[in-house]
């Protein structure tokens, strides 16, 4: 049995916040990039930008059979889609979400104009005391559901002159909470997890002084929660890839928040049987915490690219996250155990 190169958890963390605080829905999810890119800098990597805007850096490695690590730095959030005549907001969704996983949540409406005005979304008969059995029997449906805007409008006039306008970006607050035990309370820790257990994988490998046994590209797309973030951007030659995101912990679910996670099947089938297996031989030789799974309503990067005719075989991996796309949590254990497999596949 082999040992992976210990994880600096406190980079891991650190990372991991970093990013959580950094607000990046899908098509607005510059800054996460930004803060993604100077970390793969200052690990003495060469990102580089993406016609898409995504990132890519290639990390040489003694052999030529060439391989990538694909993660996603942009997540769920929401759009103006109407300012109403009560000066209020109507949103559309970015991603799939269900309005009542951000009923009562915080959020900020970023301007074009650079303005951050802050909010908070509600159904639009909120108040018990005036109207009762309503308030809980009201249809969560986009015209159901409106920004409370924390400024002093009543009109659309009053609103525009905020500077707001249909099309503006709306994030919800992640509320980063970490514990003395491990875990970690977000939203969005899809996939940011997927992209701080990246980032940790390289450092912990460059800290042991190994270098990857296969060229190896590291991908971070910036359109996946809407389909197509890494339908693009690898080098034709690829042979395969490995994507980092979160596993899906429920009812009926094999992962846990305490092991990193190999998929055998989500929403578009199976993923390549001999880069699956080769991955949980590397967990079970290395003695890492992990569990197999399938996911039904889950798609992955990776079939963007399978779909846009990447000829590769493809592979899925990622921390146990309870509560996807609402109030998520995980655990330090799923976290590191992610990044060891990673630098095992690296060393592979």
């Amino acid at each position: 049995m082999t040992s992976p190169p210990p994880i600096d958890n406190d980079y891991l963390m650190e990372i991991l916040v970093g990013l959580l605080n950094t607000p990046s829905p899908t098509g607005f999810a510059e800054a996460a990039v930004t803060y993604t890119e100077k970390a793969m800098t200052d690990l003495g990597l060469a990102p580089r930008r993406t016609v898409k805007g995504g990132l890519l850096a290639e990390w040489a490695g003694s052999n030529e059979t060439p391989r990538a690590l694909t993660a996603h730095a942009d997540t769920l959030g929401a759009m103006v889609k109407e300012i109403k005549s009560n000066g209020r907001l109507t949103l559309t969704k970015i991603g799939g979400f269900a309005w009542n996983t951000v009923e009562g949540e915080g959020c900020s409406v970023f301007t074009s104009s650079g303005k951050i005005v802050r909010g908070s979304l509600l159904p639009i008969k909120a108040s018990t005391h005036v109207h009762a059995k309503k308030v809980s029997e009201l249809e969560r449906s986009d015209e159901n559901m409106e920004v409370r805007l924390d400024e002093r409008t009543t009109s659309p006039e009053e609103t525009h002159a905020l500077e707001i306008e249909v099309g503006d970006f709306v994030t919800f607050d992640p509320r980063v909470e970490v514990s003395h035990d491990g875990f970690i309370r977000s939203r969005h820790l899809d996939d940011k997890a997927g992209v701080a257990c990246m980032l940790a994988a390289v450092k912990a490998m460059q800290d042991a002084g190994y270098e990857p046994v296969q060229r190896t590209t590291l991908h971070i797309s910036n359109y996946e929660e809407v389909g197509h973030g890494a339908a693009a951007g690898f080098p034709p030659d690829l042979v395969e890839l490995v994507v980092v995101d979160m596993a899906a912990v429920g009812e009926g679910q094999a992962s846990d928040e305490f092991h990193t996670t190999i998929c055998a099947k989500d929403s578009g089938g199976p993923y390549h049987i001999d880069l699956t297996r080769h991955l949980r031989k590397l967990a079970q030789e290395a003695g890492i915490p992990y569990k197999m799974d399938i996911y039904p309503y889950y798609g992955s990067d990776g079939e963007a690219y399978w779909r846009a005719g990447g000829d590769v075989q493809v592979a899925l991996i990622g921390p146990g996250v309870d509560a996807s796309h609402n109030y998520e949590r995980t655990h330090i254990e799923s976290l590191i155990a992610t990044a060891q497999l990673i630098t095992e596949y690296l060393r592979s």
